[in-house]
């Protein structure tokens, strides 16, 4: 037996009618315009001589630049669509499929640790069974930073993962969850607690960075190439709690 789409995909026709037929009326007329400008500049007459040249280019490249803006816009009407999803359907957690995300980082300058170990940890807290679940993180550049900010992010998680499945937080990303973009304030005195207690490792697992970078432990030792390859595996046994 064929199992239950995750999805259904509805075309809105009428919309698209109405916009594609929009769209080509405002391209027949901005054509028109378009070619009565080619026209009246390759075929000039006694009363269009005496039009000023500076003006008339200016309203022309106006012109063509809203020409090329209605062709954007009229891209994400021209089919549009809703979807209504199904979380319902998905398989049990014995039955889905194991996930590997890879991360790319190369420069630690160019891109501060903090924020790739926002993108680590989020990886991390993904609502996602465990034991299906690898991170694998890519340092182009072999930065000794790098390798550093990823112990301290492990030992971070350790704390920050069971927070996020405790209590189902939808923000997964600890920099924008304690910046109030999260939306996942619960009403019980335990998760207030705990909350705060998160969010003062959080701050002191980016003290830690900022004291390394001014001892001067965060320097330009990337190697873009010709440099041996480090691997670590890092095997998060505090997931594997009660979801």
């Amino acid at each position: 037996m064929e199992s239950l789409p995750l999805h259904h995909r509805t075309v809105h026709k009428w919309s698209a009618i109405i916009n594609r037929s929009n769209t080509l009326l405002q391209c027949t007329a901005l054509i028109a315009i378009i070619y009565y400008r080619v026209s009246s500049f390759l075929y000039r007459t006694d009363s269009t001589l005496s039009l000023p040249t500076l003006p008339w280019l200016l309203v022309f490249a106006s012109e063509l630049f809203l020409f090329f803006l209605s062709l954007l816009q009229s891209a994400f009407g021209w089919r549009p669509v809703s979807r209504t999803v199904y979380p319902e359907r998905l398989p049990a957690d014995e039955e889905l499929p194991a996930v590997d995300v890879f991360i790319c980082t190369a420069d630690p300058k160019k891109e501060p640790p903090v924020g790739v170990m926002n993108t680590v940890l989020s990886a991390m807290a993904l609502d996602y069974p465990t034991e299906k679940l690898s991170v694998y993180l890519s340092d182009d550049g072999g930065s000794s930073v790098v390798l550093k900010a990823t112990r301290e992010a492990w030992g971070f998680a350790k704390f920050w993962v069971p927070f996020c499945r405790k209590y189902k937080i939808k923000s997964r990303c600890p920099e924008a969850y304690f910046a109030g973009l999260g939306g996942d304030d619960g009403d019980n005195s335990d998760f207030g607690e705990e909350r705060r207690t998160i969010e003062r490792k959080y701050e002191q697992f980016k003290e830690r960075l900022s004291r390394a970078a001014e001892n001067g432990e965060i320097e330009d030792t990337s190697i873009k190439s010709g440099h041996p390859p480090v691997v670590q595996g890092v095997n998060m046994g505090c997931t594997k709690l009660e979801r």
